[in-house]
């Protein structure tokens, strides 16, 4: 389910319906596409269950309740048995249209490898869709084993090699080397009866009849430890027994087949190489690139869709506007029809105004109106979904932006001088306008009273400090 949840990280889809069947295949993918998608920042919006064998007009009623709904992005895990009604049922009701999106796990491929082609009714019920296909790269020992297979089943007159015929080939020789290694130990086969397998009453399975071999822990152990390369690729396994380097092939219907688009591997997500050619060399820009090739989509269209739609029966934007006691110029509590005013509800109604589609909402104070309530306080409520949005001069800081997503700053945040515009001539003595006529007395009078002090002090013992009142006055002013 990784590489469905970075197929819809890819294309920015915040929200997905995940339909499934409800079995323990169904509920294990749709919980494990639950956390990849939460890695992703995304989310299932809703899960439409299936029960198993469902017939068309539970499908229909599914599908007729999810349409209403706003996400146009549908993830189909369920049965090959049923899986081509639920697009068949799709198509009836206009669901396989411009503006959807489909996207089927590795089912729908299983569909089309095990009849060997594309069927024409299969096609036109799948238009647009995106699907996952084991990815079984191209090697010698492929090669040399395709006549072998088409040998077999030459009177079939289908196709003898599939991605599931390559596992299931690797699989038969995985435990024979495993059985292999297991005897070469010392190890025998036995059975004993199983303890915790008991028969149930008025039932006909008979559990206690059944046997589990002897030491069957040391013959799943050799199974976990095998490394060879088989027809499928490295067949090894991680310390959580999963396959070591699992790879997808991004397939999308169109026309009269499929194409491939991309790739998808835990070594290297996304990318339009494929991920055998990703193994032996560094991970960089040019190697990873994780631009997948243009997608035909439901519709015939190429555009991206936009993945929601309004709900017929959809609730009203909640926007949270701080009830501020100072400052008001930035939001204010009004009489008017929306209960707000002020340069940010005024940005806000003007950028809403640009999309191409209606959008409804309402202003919700939040604050008693007796103190300025903390901005902190109302990016935690958007957090916890109890607002959809929060307009007004909140500022971008660091422990905010982990909880919530801003939209680009509107003001610049800083220390600002207002002061008054005058018109100035250029002129030679303008060094001299910062001196007032105040600043002029005072100079004067600074002038006079140093003058003083030094003839206080030097008069009685230096010479050039006397003679006549009018010598004093002068040596005063030159000192």
């Amino acid at each position: 389910m990784s590489a469905v949840a970075s197929i819809i990280s890819q294309y920015q889809w915040r929200e997905v319906i995940a339909i499934y069947v409800d079995d323990d295949y169904g509920r294990g993918g749709i919980t494990a596409l639950g956390d990849a998608l939460a890695k992703k920042m995304s989310k299932i919006a809703y899960k439409a269950k299936l029960p198993p064998g469902a017939g068309r007009t539970a499908i229909q009623d599914m599908l007729m309740q999810v349409n209403e709904m706003e996400s146009r992005v549908y993830v189909v895990h369920v049965n090959p048995d049923s899986g081509m009604t639920v697009f068949s049922a799709a198509k009836s009701l206009g669901m396989m249209s411009s503006g959807y999106v489909w996207i089927a796990t590795d089912w729908l491929s299983a569909v089309i490898d095990s009849s060997g082609h594309v069927a024409s009714d299969a096609t036109e019920n799948t238009q647009g869709v995106i699907m996952l296909h084991q990815h079984v790269a191209d090697s010698g020992i492929q090669q040399s084993l395709l006549p072998k297979l088409n040998s077999l089943t030459r009177k079939g007159n289908r196709s003898s090699f599939s991605s599931y015929t390559a596992h299931a080939y690797d699989s038969v020789w995985l435990v024979a080397h495993a059985v292999e290694q297991f005897l070469s130990a010392g190890n025998a086969v036995s059975f004993s009866a199983n303890q915790n397998l008991q028969a149930i009453k008025g039932s006909s399975l008979q559990l206690d009849s059944l046997r589990v071999l002897n030491n069957g822990d040391k013959l799943l152990e050799k199974v976990l430890q095998a490394n060879f390369t088989g027809v499928s690729g490295q067949v090894q396994f991680t310390l959580d027994r999963n396959l070591i380097h699992p790879a997808y092939d991004i397939l999308n219907i169109g026309g009269t087949g499929f194409r491939t688009i991309g790739y998808w591997s835990n070594f290297s997500g996304l990318s339009v190489a494929a991920p055998e050619n990703l193994h032996s060399v560094p991970l960089n820009s040019t190697t990873n690139d994780i631009q997948l090739h243009s997608v035909i989509w439901p519709g015939q269209t190429a555009e991206k869709p936009r993945g929601w739609v309004f709900p017929y029966h959809g609730k009203l934007l909640r926007i949270g506007v701080p009830l501020r006691t100072s400052y008001n110029e930035f939001v204010m509590q009004d009489d008017g029809p929306d209960g707000v005013k002020g340069f940010s509800v005024d940005v806000f109604k003007s950028a809403i105004s640009l999309l191409p589609y209606p959008v409804g909402c309402t202003f919700v104070l939040f604050g008693d109106g007796l103190k300025n309530p903390s901005y902190s306080d109302l990016v935690q409520k958007v957090s916890e979904n109890y607002f959809d949005a929060a307009i007004g001069d909140i500022s971008i800081v660091t422990n905010r932006t982990r909880l919530v997503d801003f939209t680009q700053p509107y003001t610049e945040s800083g220390l600002i001088i207002v002061a008054p515009a005058r018109e100035t001539e250029s002129n030679a003595w303008a060094f001299l306008k910062p001196f007032t006529f105040q600043m002029w007395c005072v100079l004067g009078l600074l002038f006079l009273f140093v003058g003083t002090v030094v003839w206080i002090l030097e008069h009685r013992t230096n010479t050039e400090f006397r003679g006549t009142p009018r010598q004093q006055i002068m040596t005063v002013c030159w000192v």
